[in-house]
């Protein structure tokens, strides 16, 4: 029964944080509010007894992903000040899409989907060790795409938040 309070608690303080980072006026605090939802999907990870995508999330996305972020807009000074408007003329009709989007995936997933019970079994003993060896073996590519994609964001930031020399 605790378990499942403290699961609500931490699944309704992810949903509004995710929420507002959709609606928050700047773009700064949109990003805090982002770290918060990583935060609380790691929270998610850990209640759900799954430590190691915990971990991940924790150094992945709140460490790296949401810090560079932070910096990009940091170094985008158009940014910074200015308070942007997070809603414009679309904003209606994106919210009845969205919505009609939520209600047609909520009727996929409980009435047209059947889904099988499966049993759980033991968790096999070099189950981490086979994963840090494909993560460093077979999907290294991968990440190493993905960290040179981070770094050209960062690269393209820092140029367009440099001022211009006539």
């Amino acid at each position: 029964m605790v378990m499942r309070v403290v699961f609500v608690v931490v699944s309704l303080f992810t949903l509004v944080m995710a929420f507002m980072v959709v609606s928050h006026p700047t773009l700064f605090s949109s990003a805090l509010y982002l770290v918060a939802t990583f935060l609380g999907v790691a929270g998610l990870y850990v209640l759900l007894e799954a430590d190691f995508l915990a971990v991940v999330q924790v150094m992945i996305y709140v460490g790296a992903v949401s810090i560079l972020i932070i910096f990009a807009i940091m170094l985008s000074r158009g940014m910074m000040g200015k308070r942007t408007s997070s809603h414009n003329r679309q904003a209606k009709w994106v919210a009845l899409a969205s919505l009609l989007l939520a209600i047609l995936l909520l009727y996929f997933i409980t009435v047209l989907m059947r889904w099988p019970a499966v049993q759980a079994g033991p968790v096999p003993a070099g189950a981490i060790q086979m994963l840090g060896q494909d993560l460093v073996g077979r999907y290294v590519v991968p990440f190493e795409v993905a960290s040179v994609l981070l770094l050209v964001a960062l690269v393209g930031a820092i140029v367009l938040a440099r001022e211009r020399e006539i």
